[in-house]
């Protein structure tokens, strides 16, 4: 169905951060169906396992979008159905989340390392950090923050730490190279998790899909400006034909 739209969340902080997005984009076009589905909650830190449980739940023939992790996931999950979706888009997600030889613009091993070994002793500090590093060069970055920790779910401890596995091991280039419907992948330019250079990265590995960078904006700019971002992904559909 070309009028309906998922909406993938990123880690740890549940669908809360999408739901403004969701109610612009049912504002702007009332055909529109917009679901946002949680991730799944798998103690596994394989991705073909979280992709498999997305595939079987999430309906065909939709658009598929999200945010970070969500973002990434919905890369490989388009990647996998083809023609079965029928467009991509991803706010603040990089190919590669952690930095590699092959993709430099990306948070260092050993940060990563550090922070997943934070979520081993003690999860709870470190999501108010994640929600602190989400809201980094908001025009209110305490306040962001805030708003990020308090609509989160009590996710399971193992979940949490599964959740991370998966982010670090996700490496979507190949996959959005393969895939052939639209694309549209929005960065922040003060983003404290995604390096700005990664849209760079991305329009250098893919020159002919739409790119857009939202200059004075955080990780979580799409709770900074859900209208400014509403609009943007619905000028998108209506470019590639959802008309």
């Amino acid at each position: 169905m070309r009028d309906r739209l998922i909406l993938l969340p990123g880690w740890g902080l549940g669908v809360s951060p999408l739901e403004p997005l969701a109610a612009a984009l049912r504002g702007l076009d009332e055909r529109l169906h917009v679901e946002i589905e949680p991730l799944p909650e798998l103690e596994s830190s394989d991705p073909e396992e979280w992709l498999e449980e997305l595939d079987s739940t999430l309906p065909q023939d939709a658009w598929l979008g999200g945010w970070s992790l969500g973002g990434m996931l919905a890369c490989e999950l388009a990647a996998r159905r083809g023609d079965r979706c029928c467009g991509l888009f991803t706010l603040a997600s990089n190919a590669s989340f952690v930095a590699h030889e092959h993709w430099s613009s990306a948070m260092a091993g050993e940060t990563f390392d550090a922070f997943l070994a934070g979520c081993g002793t003690d999860p709870r500090a470190t999501l108010k950090r994640f929600s602190l590093l989400c809201a980094q060069g908001a025009e209110d970055p305490r306040g962001l923050s805030r708003l990020l920790l308090g609509g989160a779910p009590n996710t399971t401890a193992p979940v949490l730490l599964s959740g991370l596995q998966v982010l670090a091991q996700l490496d979507t280039r190949q996959a959005l190279q393969s895939f052939r419907g639209p694309q549209l992948h929005l960065f922040a330019g003060l983003d404290g998790l995604v390096p700005v250079q990664a849209a760079g990265e991305l329009l250098a590995l893919l020159p002919d899909v739409e790119i857009g960078l939202i200059e004075q904006a955080s990780h979580a700019f799409l709770l900074e400006d859900p209208h400014g971002v509403a609009g943007a992904i619905q000028a998108f559909l209506h470019e590639s034909g959802d008309d």
